[in-house]
């Protein structure tokens, strides 16, 4: 591993302690953390590597860099899927805590839904078919659905399906996944969606769909995510840029 790659695993790791004791109300809403060189000798870190773990817990809203003062906790709720970032159900179970589990349902070839074909993908695109059951403390919450295209992914391994897809897709294969376009909506299940995530009659799905692309622009992913609505909540932070 090199420097970079050290220093970046350690600001993670910083920045995941804070959100965690963040969680358990150790720094609660409203105080400052302790200052940049209390955290410097509690990590046992540089100062630059805890200045890059707290500009992540600022963008991420979980904390408010105040110029002379330091970082004050914010009154956020706890983040289950953002929907501006790209961010993956292992990443956001480690960084949460979740206790998930990934179950793979379908790993197999499959023709783009009606849904993508609508918005140009070609109808002759074919693509791998991930269907992916999403379960917290073992019960069902999310149902995915991902077409990786071909010819840029010619098959997933089912254990790296288990596992994370971005990060196949980005340490084996070498992909830069750069950003994608999103569309929230509040849906009817099917008898599929009833039955697997355990739906009660009326209840309805939140449906995420999504369509991801490569830092060249090419088209990569796209994916249906059904959710159960009285499991997660779906929350964004946004900063105001000026342009």
């Amino acid at each position: 591993m090199n420097n970079l790659q050290a220093t970046s695993s350690k600001q993670m790791i910083i920045a995941h302690d804070i959100i965690s004791k963040i969680k358990y109300r150790q720094y609660r809403p409203g105080t400052y953390l302790p200052s940049e060189n209390q955290l410097t000798e509690l990590y046992g870190s540089s100062r630059e590597t805890i200045r890059k773990a707290l500009n992540e817990l600022n963008d991420l809203g979980m904390i408010q860099k105040i110029k002379g003062k330091g970082s004050i906790v914010l009154d956020t709720q706890r983040y289950t899927f953002p929907i501006s970032g790209i961010t993956s159900f292992k990443e956001l179970n480690n960084s949460q805590e979740m206790n998930a589990q990934t179950k793979v349902l379908h790993n197999e070839l499959s023709q783009v839904p009606e849904y993508f074909l609508a918005r140009g993908v070609d109808e002759t695109q074919e693509a791998t078919f991930l269907e992916r059951l999403r379960s917290v403390n073992g019960e069902p919450v999310v149902l995915d659905k991902d077409y990786l295209l071909k010819p840029s992914i010619q098959g997933i391994p089912t254990k790296e399906a288990e596992n994370s897809l971005y990060e196949y897709l980005e340490n084996q294969l070498g992909y830069q996944i750069s950003y994608a376009t999103k569309e929230v909506t509040v849906e009817s299940p099917t008898d599929e969606q009833k039955s697997l995530l355990q739906l009660i009659d009326h209840e309805m799905v939140v449906a995420v769909r999504s369509m991801t692309y490569l830092n060249d622009t090419t088209l990569v992913q796209l994916t249906e995510s059904y959710h159960r609505p009285d499991k997660f909540k779906f929350t964004d932070f946004a900063r105001r840029k000026k342009i």
